[in-house]
């Protein structure tokens, strides 16, 4: 079983190294990646909903959809 963990462990220190390296290239991070995929996933999602779906609070998702929204990659419309 420790082996098995261990190479879950290299898996995903191998993955994260690969992400950064191309996530740098779109100035983009790994967290900000995983806002962007559940974004897409449902377009028109709410920001409460986001959070509750990362499971952050919702002072913390306004910062990444504020960030996302700055550098580009959403656009943040209010349903009227």
């Amino acid at each position: 079983m420790k082996e098995i963990l261990r190479e879950i462990g290299v898996i995903a220190r191998a993955l994260d190294s690969i992400s950064n390296i191309e996530f740098k290239e779109y100035d983009l991070t790994k967290g900000q990646y995983l806002y962007l995929v559940r974004i897409c996933e449902e377009p028109g999602i709410i920001q409460e909903k986001l959070a509750e779906m990362i499971k952050v609070d919702r002072t913390t998702a306004a910062r990444a959809i504020k960030k996302l929204e700055l550098h580009g990659f959403i656009e943040k419309k209010r349903i009227v």
